[in-house]
């Protein structure tokens, strides 16, 4: 049998970029407690949520993947608990920003950095000012050697409402899906609650790419919004396997088994019966 323990952290965070890292480590040291050998953090949980405005200042924030504090400590605790950590932060590569993901390995390695491909931009989640548009493309890393290196793949927040995201991380090997997160209300409108549409997106690319799903969001008030939490593991089938509220701090875990999830995706036919041919006009612009 081949299996892969995950786990997702949800927390909420202050200005104080070290109280933030400090909790945060905290909680992977639970989870790698609990057995978890991939542990997810929530979307730059370096600080407050700070994409709600429009403020120049905050650029001085974004470091390079190699000097950034909540990079550097993460690869430490990584190298302690044996344990991998995709571990999101704001990346500044000289005059150029992005939202971005350092895998970091057992060993403390960084396997490679993701650069968020999808930057939405309205009210109180004004991305575009801050980023660029990923330059990377999608990304797919090497996991678990316990699990026979299963493959993991990694989309930040917003990527996470693109199937083709999804998609293309599975045509690329991947096994199990993770998605950090800051989502919560929306300021322009506070009777919309996105919180199931959230999770319905990720169900769904579980459910048709036949594959694990892990999300993690943050909690807790910043300014004029609230972020509703709802951190879940689901499984193959969109089967809900651990899940949290919109407002308790923790730690959830799920141990998959990989060849029965193989054995499902295979038996589905969704890759089997796909027509590439067919599919030309995802790629042209509308």
């Amino acid at each position: 049998m081949t299996q892969i323990s995950v786990a997702a952290i949800q927390a909420g965070f202050t200005p104080d970029i070290d109280r933030n890292i400090a909790h945060v480590g905290a909680l992977v040291r639970e989870a790698a407690a609990r057995g978890a050998q991939v542990i997810l953090p929530p979307e730059l949980f370096e600080g407050e949520y700070f994409c709600r405005v429009e403020d120049e200042g905050l650029f001085a924030n974004a470091k390079p993947t190699a000097d950034h504090k909540a990079v550097r400590a993460m690869q430490a605790l990584a190298a302690e608990l044996k344990v991998y950590i995709p571990t999101s932060f704001f990346e500044a590569d000289g005059p150029h920003h992005y939202n971005s993901l350092a895998m970091i390995d057992p060993d403390g390695r960084i396997q490679g950095v993701y650069r968020k491909s999808h930057i939405p931009d309205g009210p109180g989640y004004e991305e575009k000012f801050y980023f660029r548009p990923g330059n990377t493309g999608f990304k797919v890393w090497d996991g678990p050697a316990e699990s026979d290196r299963a493959k993991i793949g990694v989309g930040i927040c917003w990527d996470q409402w693109y199937p083709e995201t999804a998609r293309a991380m599975m045509l690329m090997g991947a096994q199990v899906l993770f998605y950090p997160t800051a989502i919560g209300s929306e300021p322009h409108d506070t009777s919309l609650d996105t919180a199931r549409l959230w999770r319905r997106a990720m169900v769904g690319h579980a459910v048709s790419n036949v594959v694990p799903v892990v999300a993690a969001n943050r909690i807790g008030v910043e300014h004029d919004q609230t972020f509703y939490g709802t951190s879940f593991i689901v499984d193959e089938r969109g089967d809900v396997l651990a899940e949290l509220d919109r407002e308790e701090e923790g730690v959830i875990t799920a141990t998959i088994d990989l060849d029965r999830v193989k054995r499902h995706r295979a038996a589905f036919g969704f890759f089997r019966d796909r027509r590439p041919e067919l599919y030309g006009r995802l790629v042209q612009d509308i």
